[in-house]
């Protein structure tokens, strides 16, 4: 596990970034997140998976799963049915990250309005200064 040090006076320094860094930049994406988070509740096929993240490509779920999959967070089950049903669910370690997925969609959620204020002053103010801050 990565360890966060710190010396006297300065903020604590993450020693393995390189780790962090690989890891969100796999899960960190938008999808990656509300895949997990939707996937909290149970195990769910393709298509119920597709309606309760609305606005996702069939192409990006696919691809989402895969590295949900490969990473070990989700596990994808094949059933030897007439038609074929294929679900999805969080494995144990997949069920590790529900807490923080959803602590940061709590946060995203409360913090939406004052972010999109701030970015519009801030879009605002660079205009009349000509793209310098």
């Amino acid at each position: 596990m990565a360890k966060v040090t710190s010396g006297t006076d300065d903020p604590p320094r993450i020693r393995d970034g390189g780790a962090v860094r690989e890891v969100l930049d796999r899960i960190g994406d938008k999808w990656s997140l509300l895949v997990i988070g939707t996937l909290r509740a149970g195990p769910l096929r393709f298509g119920e998976l597709k309606e309760a993240a609305a606005g996702i490509s069939q192409r990006m779920l696919t691809l989402t799963l895969k590295h949900l999959v490969e990473d070990g967070l989700v596990a994808r089950t094949a059933y030897a049915e007439v038609p074929p049903r294929v679900e999805y669910e969080l494995t144990e370690l997949g069920r590790t990250l529900v807490p923080l997925v959803m602590a940061l969609a709590e946060w995203a959620m409360a913090n939406h309005e004052q972010i999109n204020a701030n970015r519009s002053r801030d879009r605002s103010g660079y205009a009349g200064s000509q793209g310098r801050p």
